[in-house]
């Protein structure tokens, strides 16, 4: 049973997805205009959790890269780039913080895990010049509370010449309210005040700063499970009013805002926890009319098995840099074009699509190598059955080990075309029987001639991460 003082634990689950606070060409996330990139591209800051809290669950800093902020690659084979030694030992909720000198500051739960009943007063704190590595590890105390600190993010608050960090804490009200500490240099801290308390519990700020002379920042209103806006036009605490429709889909929280660098549409992004572990994503092209539209999911990835993140602004070197240094990783997932919830990953052997998150997520993971036929085509190596490869056998998909027979070897092989039904997308036509293509049906896959434009449909994937 959920306290009555406390969220259910997929409460402090957002995705943190908290994806980038303000992604703007004159806003950083969260951060004001002087601390600004100009561009082109983000990184996203996150952690991993699968669906039985087995393997692929890491509560460490996860680091993922987009030009877009829509399509993400994961770094470091999507494992932590760094994992904290103090506290809980693990961290939830990481936010990344471009800072007004251009350098960054990582903030993040000190919270390992899902007890949700464990009070901690600090938050883990890492310096870093462009998150290829990471130093100044501590421990940050916000209060005396004995309560949590949860969901940490900042802003450069100018008015005050400091940094705000806005995180949820239970006070005397006996509900979660965001609280603030002003800080220069993320080592002392003011006392604690009351930021924003509506007079339920509240969770999860994130904020664009000055946007038209005003400011937003958006938060899950536990009571009803969704992402509400509220706005000030001076940052101060207890200046925020509600005014925004809300948004969820199912129970949804860590919101994030922002905006794209090339077109100026405003995305809010959430993570659901019924279904769990599940980002979506809107979209406005008016912050200020508190309105969202749903983003096809077609448009977007979530990094794999990621959990309540942020998202800040590089430039286009600091992006190579970045994966120069952690690398992008050595397998793909295909995503359907016509069910963009499900990923190809083989279940019992057999070929199929199956909704995203899955168990065990490894199913889903494929090494494209060099067509075991014909080089120029591709074969799908299993990532955790590495001995075996996607073939068609009676037409229907199926995960084999080679038997040395060249039959195998093309029934293993196809080739890469432009989508069948999106040329910006992938489809993949069968080595040995060129008038047919991979394709799924009854979410089984198979390979079949393509007639109409539902076989092109559902022979068409996304090559990602």
């Amino acid at each position: 049973m959920t306290s009555p003082r406390r969220p259910s634990r997929r409460h402090v689950l957002g995705m943190a997805a908290t994806l980038p606070l303000a992604l703007t060409t004159d806003l950083a996330l969260g951060a004001g205009a002087a601390g600004a990139a100009t561009g082109p591209a983000y990184v996203m800051g996150y952690f991993t959790e699968s669906t039985n809290l087995g393997a692929g669950t890491a509560y460490g800093l996860h680091l993922a890269v987009s030009l877009d902020g829509l399509e993400w690659t994961p770094l470091n084979q999507n494992n932590p780039v760094v994992t904290p030694t103090q506290g809980a030992g693990g961290l939830r909720d990481p936010f990344i913080l471009r800072k007004q000198d251009g350098t960054f500051a990582v903030l993040a739960t000190d919270l390992k895990g899902t007890d949700w009943n464990r009070n901690s007063q600090y938050i883990h704190v890492w310096d870093s010049a462009d998150l290829r590595s990471l130093t100044g590890y501590r421990l940050l105390k916000l209060h005396d509370m004995a309560t949590h600190s949860w969901a940490p993010e900042a802003f450069w608050d100018a008015s005050r010449g400091q940094y705000g960090i806005v995180y949820s804490s239970v006070n005397s009200s006996g509900h979660n309210v965001l609280m603030v500490n002003y800080t220069t240099d993320f080592r002392t801290v003011s006392a604690p005040q009351v930021f924003f308390d509506p007079g339920y519990d509240v969770i999860d700020g994130s904020f664009a700063l000055g946007v038209g002379g005003t400011h937003y920042m958006y938060f899950k209103d536990s009571s009803k499970q969704t992402l509400v806006g509220a706005r000030s036009a001076t940052l101060a605490p207890g200046s925020w009013q509600v005014f925004s429709t809300p948004v969820a889909h199912g129970g949804t929280e860590a919101p994030i805002l922002v905006r794209s660098h090339s077109t100026g549409t405003w995305y809010l992004w959430g993570d659901t926890y019924t279904p769990n572990g599940v980002f979506y994503a809107w979209q406005t092209t008016d912050l200020a009319s508190g309105t969202w539209t749903p983003v096809d999911q077609r448009r977007y990835t979530q990094p794999l098995n990621s959990k309540h993140g942020s998202i800040a602004p590089l430039t286009g070197t600091q992006y190579d840099n970045l994966l120069a240094h952690w690398g992008a990783p050595a397998w793909n997932r295909l995503k359907s074009y016509n069910h963009p919830d499900r990923y190809v990953r083989h279940a019992g052997f057999a070929g199929r699509i199956d909704p995203y998150p899955l168990d065990p997520y490894t199913d889903s993971q494929w090494k494209l190598v060099p067509g075991l036929a014909d080089a120029s085509g591709v074969s799908f190596q299993s990532v955790n059955y590495p001995d075996r490869y996607l073939r068609h056998y009676g037409y229907a998909l199926r995960l084999d080990a080679p038997d040395g027979t060249s039959a195998f070897a093309q029934d293993a092989t196809f080739h890469k075309v432009p989508g069948l039904a999106d040329s910006s997308w992938t489809s993949f036509r069968s080595h040995n029987y060129p008038d047919r293509y991979l394709r799924h049906s009854g979410y089984a896959l198979r390979i079949d001639p393509v007639a109409n434009a539902t076989d092109r449909a559902d022979a068409t994937f996304r090559i990602g991460y």
